[in-house]
């Protein structure tokens, strides 16, 4: 679940924006008036949705948003009194406000982080050409020494992957070590 920061010039605004949002099962850690508060809160966390109005205290939405990090996104809550162009990044809601439209862009923009973070991981979890060597040389081994098929070898590793907490590499790399200190059991 992304963090929200909601920034509204007015603070009980904000504050009943909050409220809402937390009630509808979002995680909303601040309430803000100002765009240097909003910084402060960005340098802590990793990515975001910032929900506030075109102009706050200190800065337009603009300046914050060119100083926020790319993985901060934003809703900005507008009047028509300021021109909001939306970007990849900026997205708008008129006010007022309906209570609807506003859970349903916060879901929307939440199903994109969560999106992103499954793409990261996928990423994270592709092996590299060393690690399939690695993984393929303990299976030969099983294979070899504990007489299994290649499937078996794989869920072998597999199981013992799992059971350990440890990645498929590095019981590969284990089991290539302990092969390695005992001679052949047939």
């Amino acid at each position: 679940m992304s963090r929200i920061i909601v920034a509204i010039p007015k603070r009980e605004t904000g504050i009943q924006i909050r409220n809402l949002l937390v009630r509808n099962g979002f995680d909303v850690i601040g309430v803000c008036t100002s765009g240097v508060q909003i910084l402060n809160y960005a340098d802590v966390l990793e990515e975001g949705i910032v929900i506030c109005s075109c102009q706050l205290k200190d800065m337009m939405y603009g300046e914050l948003r060119a100083d926020l990090p790319q993985s901060f996104e934003m809703l900005v809550l507008t009047t028509g009194r300021y021109p909001v162009e939306e970007t990849a990044h900026i997205r708008t809601l008129s006010l007022p406000l309906k209570v609807q439209e506003l859970l349903e862009q916060v879901r929307a923009m939440e199903e994109i982080f969560e999106w992103q973070r499954r793409k990261r991981r996928g990423r994270k979890s592709e092996r590299n050409e060393r690690q399939n060597q690695i993984i393929s040389r303990a299976k030969a081994q099983l294979m070899e020494k504990k007489e299994m098929s290649e499937a078996e070898a794989h869920r072998y590793l597999q199981k013992y992957s799992m059971e350990s907490g440890n990645s498929l590499t590095e019981t590969a790399q284990m089991i290539l070590e302990m092969m390695e200190e005992r001679p052949s059991e047939k």
